[in-house]
């Protein structure tokens, strides 16, 4: 393990306080980008070592290392606190330890709850809570002047995830099994798994408990984030206005129609690299041995390891222009966000890939889709956008999104 020790030692100047290790360092300011202000300050990007407290740590900033350690069996688990115990989180597919149980919620998941089949099923939820959302808007922006465009985002997603997984109201405990089509609510998929699939009550509610917990906020946050560089480029919302008019010709847009916008995409991609909602990709993971790197380093068993994908998506040896926010460099070049290319993977990778990204981005892409096609988007002088950045559960903007929405015909 000498070449591990050797990076945990050029790190012990950070802080001087043994109990507390690194902890002081990176409290201050935001964690991601201090992170990569170390690795890059040291030459640290292929991998990082501190403490935090009495956890071992490494951070990866390199996308190769990125890739050995999001792909490797040896960390397929995840640490897990007491807080995410408490919210049932050790039972569902975010924490639950790698070994039988976590491969079944994978199987339900890709098998059931997000195959495309039933995220195409439930297209006519998305088209309606997006239908309810522009109507919102529309009244406050006749009201106000301007719109606080946060608090709409985040009404639809909860709706929208609370629609997947109660279409209606319904108890666990008293209703009996069924057997439901690609249309039905998450709740009814649960109850209709038979036999090995079959899961406990409360393994139920961990699961939808997590969905929610987990999807509502993500998916508004990140179409904020989009609408936010909208707003600040023009040239690229009349780009949008532009392929989207084309598209719509009777006025409507489905997920279909978006899927086949390379502009669109390519806008949602740039957000996705400049403002990845998990800059350390959420949660760490958890090396179940002593694991030899490619280079040579080695990471010793119960180590917590972290990709700073924020770090990478920001590093000049990997995107020219990084701090640029410029679409155009995904119609140039395609790069696949789902975990397949670690230089843009805001959902993970491996095993522990987010199981519900292609539903996110679907509702993302439509939402933008629709609120880009309806309206034009200006500034509010009162209200300037300021992309200051803070880190709660995703990284969301400091100050919400307002901005003038002027009714397109």
């Amino acid at each position: 393990m000498e070449e591990i020790i050797e990076v945990t030692a050029s790190f012990l100047d950070l802080v001087a306080c043994p109990i507390f290790g690194s902890l002081l360092a990176l409290s201050r300011g935001l964690a991601h980008r201090t992170l990569a202000s170390m690795a890059w300050s040291r030459d640290n990007t292929q991998l990082m070592a501190l403490s935090l407290g009495s956890t071992p740590v490494v951070v990866a900033s390199d996308p190769h290392t990125a890739r050995e350690i999001l792909t490797s069996i040896h960390f397929a688990d995840r640490p897990i606190k007491q807080s995410a115990k408490s919210l049932m989180f050790s039972r569902a597919i975010g924490f639950a330890p790698n070994g039988t149980y976590w491969r079944l919620l994978r199987r339900i998941a890709s098998g059931h709850l997000f195959s495309p089949r039933r995220i195409l099923a439930h297209e006519s939820l998305r088209q309606l809570e997006c239908s309810t959302m522009l109507r919102a808007i529309t009244n406050e922006q006749k009201q106000n002047g301007f719109v606080s465009l946060r608090k709409h985002l985040q009404f639809a997603s909860l709706e929208q995830h609370h629609g997947k997984c109660f279409w209606e109201e319904k108890s666990i405990e008293t209703v009996s099994r069924v057997k439901g089509g690609d249309s039905c609510d998450f709740v009814d998929v649960l109850l209709s798994l038979e036999g090995q699939e079959k899961l406990e009550d409360d393994d139920m509610v961990a699961v939808l408990w997590e969905m929610i917990f987990r999807g509502t906020d993500t998916t508004a946050l990140l179409t904020e984030w989009v609408m936010a560089e909208v707003v600040l480029h023009p040239e690229v919302q009349e780009k949008l206005h532009s392929e989207l008019d084309m598209a719509a010709k009777d006025g409507s847009l489905a997920d279909a129609d978006v899927a086949k916008l390379p502009y669109l995409q390519a806008v949602v991609k740039e957000t996705l690299r400049v403002h990845p909602p998990g800059p350390l990709l959420s949660w760490a993971r958890l090396s179940t041995s002593d694991v030899q790197l490619s280079n040579g380093m080695v990471i010793p068993a119960n180590t917590t390891a972290m990709v700073n994908m924020w770090a990478i998506t920001h590093d000049p040896h990997v995107w020219e222009d990084p701090l640029e926010f410029k679409p155009e460099r995904f119609i140039e070049a395609d790069v696949d966000v789902r975990g397949n290319d670690l230089r843009l993977a805001p959902f993970g990778a491996g095993r522990r890939v987010c199981p519900g990204k292609n539903l996110g981005l679907v509702t993302v892409t439509l939402w933008v889709a629709k609120l880009v096609h309806s309206f034009k988007w200006k500034q509010d002088v009162d209200h300037p956008v300021d992309l200051g950045e803070v880190l709660k559960l995703s990284c969301e903007m400091k100050y919400p999104l307002c901005a003038v929405a002027m009714q397109r015909k």
